[in-house]
C-alpha cells in the first residue's frame, strides 16, 4: 500500500531513481517495524530514461547525468514536499514538487524539478504551452510553475545543457560477469586507481554485508570499467540475510536482518564512496572489499550494534591492521548480547581459564600433555590434554591402517617438542570440543594458547614457519583470542612459500626402525664404537627402558639401561588386548613416571655397551646437560625407583657408585624398599581335585540331562573377574569377528546373544560340524551352542585362559543316580523335575570326589540334614540307582557315598512299589542296564 502523504511536508531522501523520481522516507512509528517509504515524482516534467534490461542495460542521452545531479543535491537529506496528485489515480507513486535550500543563499527554496529543467535534466512534458518572460514568475503556483518550467525550458535549450547538449553522456552498464570478471576489477584497481581503492556508488543493499555497486571512477575508463556494475561482499563482517517475498513460498528474513540492512541504506545507500577490493569469492562473480566512509566503517558500526558478526574467510582478505577493530566491536556486542549475539553465552569450561604447568609429552603437532604447577604427577591422570587453539598441525599416519602421515606432521611435531618439552608453560583455555574417538567414545578436549617464556603463542610459530595451519572455523565458533595474528602468520608463511606452502614435492624423511633382533644385532657394533651418542627419547616402556630416536645414524633403536632392572608398570591398552598384560609391581607405575616427566622427548646421551638377543641396546644414559648433566642409572636407584641387577652385582661388574646410592636408598627405606614384600590378592578358582565330603554353597548355571549339570560356586572370586574382564573384552573389541585357530580342546572368546545385546564368554570347541559351524561350550556358564566361525569366534586374550583363570562353571553329577535319555520322555521328565526343584536357587552340594572329569555330588534345597534332591528324583520314580558292582566301586572307601547309597535304595523300592515313573511295568526294561 502506498503512504498517503499531507499536501506539505517534510520527509529525508532515502535513493534517487532517475533524474525525476526519488525515494522519499519518514520517521519510524512506535508501532512499526519500518519507516514509511514512498516513490515521488516530479509533477509535469520527464527525465531520461535510466539503463535497464528493458533498453539494453543502455542510458538514454544524459539520463545518468541527470540522476548525478539530483542525487548529489538531495540524498540523505530532508526536503520539502508539495503534493499535486497521489491516490487510484497516480497508482504506485505519489506527484508533486519538492523543494531544498537554495546553496547560494539560505532565504530561497530551490524547487527541484525547475531546477533539473533549467540544467538541461529533465524536460517539461508540455512544451511551448505558457508564455511569460518575467524571471521572477511565482514557481509554487500551478500556472506559474508551468510557466517556470517554460522558462527554464528555453534557457536550457539556449545554453546548450543536459540532454540539449551536442553529445549528451550515454551510458553503457556493464554486469560483472558477464561484459567483465571481478577478479579483473580487483586487479586493475589495485593497479591503476589512486591509493588502490575505487570510487563506486552503492546503487542498491541487498543486506546488511552484500551491496551492488556502480563503478564511477574516471581512472577505470582506459581499462574500460567505468560504469561497470558488481556486487560487493563487505569485507570480514557477514549479516543476517533478507529474505525474498517473490518465492513460492516466500523466504522469510533472519533475525535482525531487516534492521542491519535499515541500518546500511541509512548511511550507505547511493553514496559515493571509496571502496579497496581485496578479491573475489569461490565463484569468482562477487568481489570482497572494505568501504570507507568519512565517519568510520560500516563493518565496525554493523558488528558493535549487533547486526552482523565476524566473516572468517572474509577477514583473511583484509590488511591484518584493519582486523583489530573489527574483533574489539564484535566482542563488545556478545558481552552486551546485542542483536544476532542476545543469546550469546561465553563458553563453559570444565576447569580452570588459564593455570601454569610443565610440558610432559607432545602427542602430536598440536596437542600436548601438561602437569599443572603445584600438582604432584602420582597419576597419569593429573596430567592435562590441550591442544592449540584454532591451529591444525599435519596429521601422523595409522600403521594398522596404512594411512600415511600427512607432509611434514614428523617436523611439525619435532618443532613443537623442541619448543615446549620440559618447559614452562602458561595457558589460557578458550573452548572445549567433543573430539570423536575410537569405538564411537568422544573426548572432551581444551583448546588454547600456550605461552613459552618470551613466546606469546607457539602455534604462531608452527604457523609462521609453515609447519601447521589456522583452523577454517565457522562463523559462530569460538576461536583463539590471538585469532586475527595466527592469519597474519600465516599469510606471510604463504607468502614465503615455508612448510606445506611450499610448491617443492615433499620428501619424508625415512627413519631406520631397528626394533627387528636381527637389524639390532647387525648395527649395535657401529653404536657401541661410537662412543657416547645424542639421542632423543621417543617412548618410555617402563622407567629403564625406552625406544630412542638416533639423528646421527638416522634410526630408532630399543634402548634398556644395563646395570638396573625397574619394576613392571601397569599394562597398556594395547598389551591387554593383546593377551600380553603383566600385573603391575609395586612402583613400576611410579618409576615409569619419573621418567615420562624427566626423560620423555628430551635430548638425551646414550653409551651402548651391548645388545641383547631380542634386539634390545644396553648400556648408560645420561640427562641434562654441563653441570646439570647426571647419570640417569643413579638417579633412579638412589631414588628407590630401580634396584641394581643382582647378576650383575654377584659378578663384580656392577659400578660402586650404583650399588652405594642402593644401599642409601635401602637405608632411608625409600620406593620400594619402603616395602618388605609384595602380596598379590588376586582371587583364586575354587578347584575340587581330590574333593571328598566337601560342603559348599552353589548355583546351577545350566542343566544337560535329570542328573547332569554345570554349576558355580556361590562367594567365588574368580566368577566377578572373569565376568568383569569378558564384559570389558567386549567394550575394547566390539562384536565383530576375528580369524582364529579352529582346533578342538582350544579356548577362544565366542559371542552369545543375550536377548537385544551380544557378549564375548570364554568357550571350547568342541568340534567343527559338516556345516562349516562349530560347536562350543561356554566354560564358565556350561551351556552348549554352535556359532558361525568368521563372525563369532576371535582370540582371547593370554591373561584371559583357563591355564590363568580355571573354568568358572564346574561339571557334576547326581551322585548314585542314572536317569534316560532327554530323547525319552522320562528322561525329559526327570530334567524338568530338576529344572524345577533346583533351577534359580541357592543349594547346598556335597563333593563326594570325581569321577570321569565330572564332580559327584549330593544336592541339598536346605539343610544338608533334610531329604536330597537325589533322593527326591528317585522316589518319584524319574532316576534309579545303579547296579550292585557300580554302586560298590562307587562307594567303597566313601562313607557319605555308603550312606547315601542306602538312602536311595530305600527311595527307589518305594517308587517300585507305587509304580512311579520308570517303574510303571514294575520293572524297567533290560535296555536300560546295557
Amino acid at each position: 500500500m502506498v503512504a498517503i502523504l499531507p499536501f506539505h511536508g517534510q520527509a529525508k531522501v532515502k535513493s534517487v531513481l532517475s533524474g525525476d523520481t526519488v525515494v522519499l522516507v519518514g520517521k519510524k512509528g512506535s508501532n512499526t517495524t519500518h519507516a514509511p517509504e514512498v516513490t515521488f515524482t516530479f509533477e509535469k516534467v520527464n527525465a531520461p530514461r535510466m539503463a535497464s534490461k528493458a533498453n539494453s542495460n543502455v542510458d538514454d542521452p544524459g539520463a545518468f547525468s541527470s540522476r548525478e545531479w539530483l542525487r548529489n543535491i538531495c540524498v540523505g537529506k530532508t526536503v520539502s514536499f508539495e503534493t499535486r496528485k497521489q491516490g487510484a489515480s497516480a497508482g504506485d507513486r505519489v506527484y508533486g514538487l519538492l523543494f531544498v535550500p537554495d546553496p547560494m543563499t539560505d532565504s530561497k527554496q530551490w524547487n527541484l524539478s525547475v531546477e533539473s529543467v533549467r540544467r538541461g535534466f529533465c524536460t517539461p512534458k508540455t512544451l511551448g504551452g505558457a508564455n511569460n518572460d518575467d524571471d521572477d514568475a511565482d514557481a509554487n503556483g500551478g500556472e506559474d510553475y508551468e510557466r517556470a518550467l517554460q522558462l527554464a525550458y528555453k534557457e536550457a535549450v539556449s545554453s546548450q545543457v543536459g540532454v540539449h547538449s551536442p553529445k549528451p553522456v550515454v551510458r553503457k552498464l556493464m554486469n560483472a560477469g558477464d561484459e567483465f570478471q571481478a577478479i579483473t576489477l580487483v586487479e586493475k584497481s589495485k593497479r591503476i586507481c589512486t591509493g588502490g581503492s575505487v570510487k563506486c556508488v552503492i546503487e542498491y543493499v541487498f543486506d546488511g554485508s552484500r551491496y551492488r555497486c556502480l563503478v564511477t571512477d574516471p581512472e577505470l575508463e582506459s581499462a574500460g570499467l567505468l560504469y561497470g556494475s558488481f556486487t560487493l561482499i563487505l569485507a570480514g563482517v557477514a549479516c543476517p540475510r533478507v529474505g525474498n517475498p517473490r518465492l513460492n513460498p516466500p523466504s522469510p528474513s533472519e533475525p535482525h536482518a531487516d534492521a542491519a540492512r535499515e541500518f546500511v541504506e541509512l548511511r550507505l545507500l547511493q553514496r559515493e564512496l571509496k571502496i579497496s577490493l581485496h578479491g573475489t569469492d569461490k565463484s569468482g562473480a562477487c568481489v570482497v572489499g572494505t568501504v570507507h566512509h568519512p565517519r568510520g566503517s560500516i563493518g565496525c558500526e554493523l558488528l558493535k550494534s549487533g547486526l552482523g558478526r565476524i566473516s572468517d574467510w572474509t577477514i583473511r582478505m583484509m590488511p591484518p591492521g584493519d582486523v583489530p577493530p573489527l574483533r574489539i566491536a564484535e566482542n563488545g556486542a556478545k558481552r552486551a548480547n546485542l542483536g544476532v549475539f542476545e543469546s550469546y553465552k561465553p563458553p563453559t569450561l570444565t576447569g580452570a581459564s588459564e593455570f601454569t604447568g610443565t610440558v610432559v609429552e607432545i602427542i602430536s603437532g598440536d596437542t600436548m600433555m601438561i602437569l599443572p604447577q603445584g600438582e604432584v604427577f602420582d597419576d597419569d591422570k593429573k596430567l592435562k590434554k590441550v591442544s592449540l587453539a584454532s591451529i591444525r598441525a599435519p596429521r601422523a599416519g595409522n600403521e594398522r591402517t596404512g594411512k600415511p602421515d600427512e607432509p611434514f606432521a614428523f617436523e611439525c611435531k619435532d618443532r613443537l617438542r623442541l619448543l615446549a618439552v620440559g618447559k614452562s608453560a602458561k595457558v589460557n583455555i578458550h573452548y572445549e570440543k567433543e573430539i570423536p574417538m575410537s569405538g564411537n567414545k568422544t573426548e572432551k578436549r581444551q583448546f588454547g594458547t600456550v605461552s613459552i617464556g618470551k613466546r606469546p603463542d607457539i602455534g604462531e610459530v608452527l604457523v609462521s614457519e609453515g609447519l601447521a595451519t589456522t583452523q577454517r572455523h565457522r562463523d559462530d565458533d569460538e576461536k583463539s583470542a590471538r585469532y586475527d595474528e595466527l592469519v597474519a602468520a600465516e599469510s606471510i608463511s604463504k607468502a614465503t612459500g615455508k612448510g606445506v606452502h611450499s610448491s617443492k614435492e615433499y620428501k619424508k624423511k625415512t627413519i631406520n626402525d631397528l626394533s627387528d633382533p636381527k637389524k639390532a644385532k647387525t648395527s649395535a657394533g657401529a653404536l657401541q664404537r661410537a662412543g657416547m651418542t645424542k639421542a632423543v627419547v621417543d617412548y618410555v616402556f617402563n622407567g629403564s627402558r625406552f625406544k630412542l630416536r638416533v639423528p646421527s645414524e638416522n634410526c630408532f633403536v630399543m634402548f634398556a639401561l644395563s646395570n638396573v632392572r625397574c619394576p613392571q608398570p601397569s599394562p597398556n591398552a594395547a598389551a591387554v588386548s593383546r593377551g600380553q598384560a603383566r600385573a603391575a609391581e609395586p612402583f613400576g607405575d611410579a618409576s615409569k613416571r619419573h621418567s615420562r616427566i624427566n626423560v620423555l622427548q628430551r635430548q638425551v646421551e646414550i653409551q651402548c655397551t651391548g645388545v641383547t638377543n631380542g634386539g634390545v641396546m644396553t648400556g648408560n644414559l645420561f640427562v641434562g646437560q654441563g653441570a646439570q648433566r647426571r647419570d640417569y642409572s643413579i638417579e633412579l636407584v638412589a631414588s628407590g625407583l630401580a634396584t641394581v641387577d643382582q647378576r650383575k652385582i654377584d659378578y663384580g661388574e656392577a659400578p660402586k657408585v650404583l650399588i652405594d646410592s642402593q644401599s642409601a636408598a635401602q637405608n632411608n627405606r625409600l620406593g620400594i624398599w619402603s616395602v618388605k614384600q609384595v602380596v598379590k590378592d588376586e582371587p583364586k578358582a575354587k578347584t575340587f581335585e581330590n574333593a571328598e565330603d566337601q560342603l559348599v554353597n552353589i548355583q546351577i548355571s545350566e542343566i544337560c540331562s535329570g542328573n547332569h549339570f554345570f554349576f558355580r560356586v556361590i562367594g567365588d572370586d574368580s566368577s566377578k573377574v572373569i565376568d568383569d574382564s569378558m564384559k570389558l573384552f567386549t567394550e575394547n573389541n566390539g562384536t565383530s569377528g576375528a580369524p582364529c585357530e579352529i582346533k578342538p580342546g582350544k579356548v577362544v572368546a565366542a559371542l552369545f546373544k543375550d536377548g537385544s545385546t551380544s557378549s564375548w564368554y570364554r568357550a571350547k570347541i568342541i568340534e567343527q560340524t559338516d556345516k562349516g559351524k562349530v560347536k562350543v561350550l561356554f566354560v564358565d556358564h556350561g551351556n552348549v551352542s554352535t556359532v558361525s566361525p568368521a563372525s563369532q569366534l576371535r582370540p582371547l586374550d593370554m591373561a584371559l585362559g583357563t591355564d590363568q583363570i580355571p573354568a568358572v562353571a564346574k561339571e557334576a553329577v547326581l551322585a548314585m543316580t542314572k536317569v534316560r535319555s532327554l530323547e525319552e520322555e522320562d528322561g525329559l521328565d526327570a530334567a524338568r523335575c530338576l529344572q524345577g526343584i533346583a533351577w534359580g536357587k541357592d543349594l547346598k552340594a556335597r563333593l563326594h570326589g570325581e569321577s570321569d572329569g565330572q564332580l559327584l555330588v549330593t544336592l541339598f534345597e536346605g539343610d544338608a540334614e533334610t531329604s536330597s534332591i537325589n533322593e527326591k528324583l528317585v522316589i518319584e520314580g524319574l532316576a534309579r540307582v545303579p547296579n550292585r558292582k557300580e554302586m560298590y566301586d562307587a562307594g567303597r572307601g566313601n562313607s557319605s557315598l555308603n550312606k547315601l547309597k542306602k538312602e536311595l535304595q530305600s527311595a527307589q523300592d518305594k517308587a517300585r512299589k507305587m509304580r512311579k515313573g520308570i517303574w510303571i511295568y514294575g520293572e524297567i526294561p533290560e535296555e536300560d542296564e546295557e
